[in-house]
C-alpha cells in the first residue's frame, strides 16, 4: 500500500505537537470521495491549531489543514468521477475530519466542490477560507442592499487573507475601497490591490466612541470586533451594511441599537465554516472565479513547498504575513 506524507497536529498535556508523519489512504477518515491533494493553504485557524496557541482541535489527533484543492482520484459519488478538479474549505477539515495537509485527502462528498470555470487550482487556494469569506461577505451584503453608487465600504485587518481579497475584489466592482490597518508600512501594498484610501487604525480615537458619529461608510467588513466594530457601527451611514467576520482584537461589542434602529444599520453574521446553504456556496465560487476574482492575485497570494509549512505558522500569530499563503503539495 502506498505510503504518503502528512502533517499532524497531536493534542498534549501542554500544547500540541505538529510534524510530519507517513500516512496511508486506510489511515484517513471515512468519506465518499478520495483525491489528490494538489495545494493546501494557510489560515489564522491553522495556525492557532498548529501552535497550540488555541483550542481549534475537535478531536485528540488530525491531520491539519483546514481546506484543499485536488484531483479527484475515485468517487462513490456519483456527482464526481475520477479525474474531477475539486475544492473544499471549511466544514470540518483539519479540525475533526482529516484535512489537506497530505498528499491525498478522503472526505464526504457533500463537502466537495466542482472547480468552477475559469478557475485554477492554485487560485482556489490563494482563495481558500479566508477568499471564500470574503467572497460571501459580499454575496450577503449586496443582497442587503450594498452597491458601489451607496458610498465607500472600510475594510478592517487590511494586510490579512480576508482583507486583501476584500479589498481587491470590492476594487474590481467598482466601489470605493478604504483600508484600515494598523501596519502604516502596507500602505503603498493595500493601494496596489485596490485601495482607494488607506486609514491608519492609530489614528482612531477609540477612548471616545460616540453612539452616533458622523454617517462615512455605505459598508464595512469588520475582521476584528471589539472596539473598531462600535466605531464603524456608529460611523455608518443610513441603511449601511456590516459583514461581522473575525475577532482578532476582541470578541466583544459594546455599542447602543441607535445605528440599528435611527439608521437602519444591518449587521451581518458571515459564517463560512459550516455552509449550511450548498447553493450559495456554489455560487460565491462561481463568483470569485469570475467578476470577484482580483486581476492581481499573484500579488495577494504566494506559495511554499510543503517541506516548508512547520516554519511559517509562528508568522501569522506574529502577525508578520501580509496576504495569503498556498502550500504546494505537487511532488
Amino acid at each position: 500500500m502506498t505510503t504518503f506524507k502528512s502533517f499532524r497536529i497531536t493534542q498534549q498535556d501542554k500544547g500540541v505537537k505538529a510534524e510530519f508523519v507517513p500516512c496511508t489512504l486506510d489511515d484517513l477518515d471515512p468519506g465518499e470521495v478520495v483525491a489528490r491533494v494538489a495545494y493546501s493553504d494557510i489560515n489564522y485557524k491553522d495556525a492557532l491549531a498548529a501552535t497550540g496557541k488555541g483550542r481549534i482541535l475537535l478531536r485528540p489527533s488530525c491531520i491539519g489543514g483546514i481546506d484543499f484543492s485536488g484531483t479527484v482520484l475515485s468517487s462513490s459519488d456519483a456527482r464526481f468521477a475520477k479525474g474531477d478538479a475539486v475544492l473544499v474549505v471549511g466544514h470540518e477539515l483539519g479540525v475533526k475530519h482529516h484535512g489537506g495537509y497530505a498528499e491525498y485527502a478522503r472526505v464526504p462528498a457533500d463537502w466537495v466542490v466542482k472547480l468552477p470555470q475559469g478557475l485554477s487550482l492554485w487560485e482556489a487556494m490563494a482563495f481558500g477560507t479566508a477568499g471564500y469569506t470574503a467572497g460571501l461577505a459580499i454575496l450577503k451584503m449586496e443582497r442587503n442592499g450594498l452597491k458601489p453608487a451607496n458610498g465607500p465600504v472600510i475594510v478592517n485587518g487590511a494586510t490579512g487573507g480576508v482583507g486583501s481579497i476584500a479589498i481587491a475584489a470590492l476594487a474590481k466592482l467598482g466601489y470605493h475601497v478604504v483600508a484600515l490597518t494598523g501596519k502604516e508600512a502596507a500602505v503603498d501594498w493595500l493601494k496596489a490591490i485596490g485601495a482607494s484610501e488607506v486609514k491608519l487604525r492609530k489614528d482612531l480615537d477609540l477612548a471616545k466612541i460616540r453612539p452616533l458619529d458622523r454617517a462615512t461608510w455605505a459598508g464595512a467588513i469588520d475582521n476584528l470586533g471589539g472596539e473598531v466594530l462600535a466605531w464603524m457601527a456608529s460611523t455608518m451611514k443610513v441603511n449601511g451594511v456590516i459583514g461581522s467576520i473575525g475577532m482578532a482584537a476582541s470578541p466583544n461589542l459594546s455599542t447602543s441599537v441607535f445605528p440599528f434602529i435611527l439608521r437602519g444599520v444591518s449587521l451581518l453574521g458571515i459564517n463560512s465554516t459550516d455552509a449550511p446553504d450548498p447553493d450559495l456556496e456554489r455560487e460565491t465560487w462561481r463568483r470569485l472565479a469570475s467578476d470577484l476574482k482580483p486581476a492581481m492575485l499573484k500579488d495577494i497570494a504566494r506559495s511554499i513547498a510543503f517541506e516548508q509549512l512547520p516554519g511559517a505558522f509562528d508568522d501569522f500569530i506574529q502577525g508578520r504575513v501580509r496576504g495569503r499563503l498556498v502550500v504546494d503539495l505537487n511532488p
